[in-house]
């Protein structure tokens, strides 16, 4: 008997109508979707008049879950995975079933579509050729600035995900070890109150103040300029143990 194919679907970040045809068919064609979220996925599948068996796969449970997954997939069963919300392994729940599933020779079929950092870059106004997608910084601020200042050289435009309770803490980090870099804050992304946030990191934290915002955010922050990280570069050099 042939094995099943693991689906990879993309799902909206907020407005439902950011879904492919293509999605729409496969949600509906396959045997069992694997969410990571299973009541916001159960709002997008009714919109849509989707039926079909959902099971919880996320955080906590994808080391557990992932054999079983593996074993329906080995019957001959389709599954679709879908993470809370946009790509599936993006920063979310995933990666597992999906090297484990290429382990055992299972197809492993992708279906593009939205993408948080992606959204954000394209209308960030910011250098788009090369970028370098760092996900949620660490939420202490020791660890935070630690990680910073290895990439603080990096010339690629610098995309990141932040919480609502620590997006002022963040840029104030970026500032102090990045410097005034020009940079975007993008919020609740296609939602109803998406908004785009442009300037300096300085700017940035003048207008994103000290009071708590609702949302989820990505941040798009310039890269170092080439001569300065030339210069980063050699300081590091200069520095390190036993050289």
């Amino acid at each position: 008997m042939s094995t099943g194919t693991l689906y990879i679907v993309s799902t909206p970040i907020g407005n439902l109508e950011d879904i492919t045809m293509r999605a729409l068919r496969i949600l509906s064609e396959v045997d069992l979707i694997a969410a990571e979220d299973t009541r916001k996925t159960s709002i997008l599948l009714n919109h849509y008049t989707i039926k079909k068996p959902l099971t919880s796969y996320f955080e906590h449970n994808e080391q557990v879950k992932t054999g079983w997954l593996v074993s329906q997939l080995k019957e001959g069963k389709n599954i679709a995975l879908v993470s809370e919300a946009g790509t599936p392994t993006i920063s979310d729940p995933g990666f597992r079933i999906v090297a484990a599933a290429i382990a055992e020779s299972i197809p492993v079929v992708p279906l593009p579509g939205v993408c948080a950092a992606i959204a954000a870059l394209s209308a960030s106004g910011l250098a788009v050729h090369r970028f370098a997608f760092e996900g949620f910084l660490p939420p202490k601020s020791g660890k935070r600035k630690n990680l910073l200042k290895k990439i603080a050289g990096e010339e690629r435009t610098l995309i990141f995900y932040e919480s609502p309770y620590r997006i002022q803490a963040a840029i104030a980090d970026m500032l102090e070890v990045l410097g005034d870099r020009r940079a975007v804050v993008a919020r609740e992304l296609t939602k109803l109150h998406e908004e785009f946030i442009y300037g300096t990191l300085s700017v940035l934290a003048d207008k994103l103040g000290s009071s708590v915002i609702k949302g989820e955010f990505t941040v798009v922050v310039e890269g170092c300029p080439a001569k300065r990280s030339m210069t980063i570069s050699n300081g590091a050099a200069r520095h390190a143990p036993g050289r």
